[in-house]
């Protein structure tokens, strides 16, 4: 129980880096011109994910998940 203690802030710490970086590096709408006018046709409303942004959605979703069940298993540990 006490190694648990230990371990997770850490854990937390790690994922929350993870999280932020898997975020950034995903692709926003001003990447394709929405900035500057231009993306709003019906092409950059619908957008099929595919390959390495693909995985890095599906990444996203995993480390925000394992870090809202880190966050839940300090609230039961204490």
């Amino acid at each position: 129980m006490e190694l648990i203690l230990k371990v997770l802030p850490w854990a937390q710490i790690i994922l929350s880096v993870l999280l932020v970086g898997a975020i950034l590096l995903q692709r926003s709408s001003a990447d394709t011109g929405g900035a500057l006018g231009g993306g709003e046709g019906i092409s950059s409303v619908y957008h099929t994910k595919r390959g390495l942004e693909k995985v890095l959605f599906n990444a996203t979703i995993l480390i925000a998940l394992l870090f809202a069940a880190s966050a839940f298993a300090v609230l039961i540990v204490k």
